[in-house]
């Protein structure tokens, strides 16, 4: 099993986002991680469309967009025009999950779900053919900085089997040092 660096880039202080990415660039990461909020599905924002074409001018290496907003569907043409590769959804957060995820793959870009601490597999099985990356939150979305939460482990097990019937790829998103 391939094992990836994905940073997340929350953190990163904005006053110097170019230097960090750069930064970033030569460091071994192989995708950079970006957290997009709204508000409303979290009570957090996160970055900007001009943050991440910032982050795309000074980096080759893949970004992924964790939208953790209602409707994301209204923006994932934006998110791909500023240089998103993978664009993440959260399925109860959008009417219609599978056109999102296929209008994602439309615009050449990779599709991702993601799964909350409270959801259960079983909710989301169907959309597992549609997608190539699952991310699994392992803390409650929305801040930085939040404990681990080991219950969450069952789930990455039971994907990891289902991986092998649908080929995607397993994120772990959140308390892991």
């Amino acid at each position: 099993m391939e094992k990836l660096l994905c940073p997340s880039l929350l953190n990163l202080s904005m006053d110097y986002l170019k230097d960090e990415i750069m930064r970033l660039d030569v460091s071994g990461a192989d995708i950079l991680h970006i957290d997009v909020m709204d508000g409303h599905y979290v009570p957090n924002f996160g970055m900007s469309f001009q943050d991440i074409e910032t982050i795309r001018k000074n980096t080759s290496l893949k970004l992924d967009v964790h939208m953790m907003m209602y409707n994301p569907g209204r923006y994932i043409e934006r998110y791909a025009e500023f240089g998103a590769d993978i664009i993440y959804i959260h399925p109860d957060s959008e009417t219609i999950p599978t056109e999102t995820l296929c209008r994602i793959r439309k615009l050449g870009k990779a599709p991702g779900i993601v799964i909350n601490p409270g959801i259960s597999l079983d909710s989301i099985q169907e959309l597992l053919s549609l997608v190539d990356y699952v991310l699994v939150m392992t803390v409650n979305p929305g801040f930085a900085g939040r404990d681990y939460l080991h219950f969450v482990e069952p789930k990455i097990e039971q994907l990891l089997k289902l991986r092998q019937r649908y080929k995607f790829h397993i994120v772990i998103d959140g308390g892991v040092t």
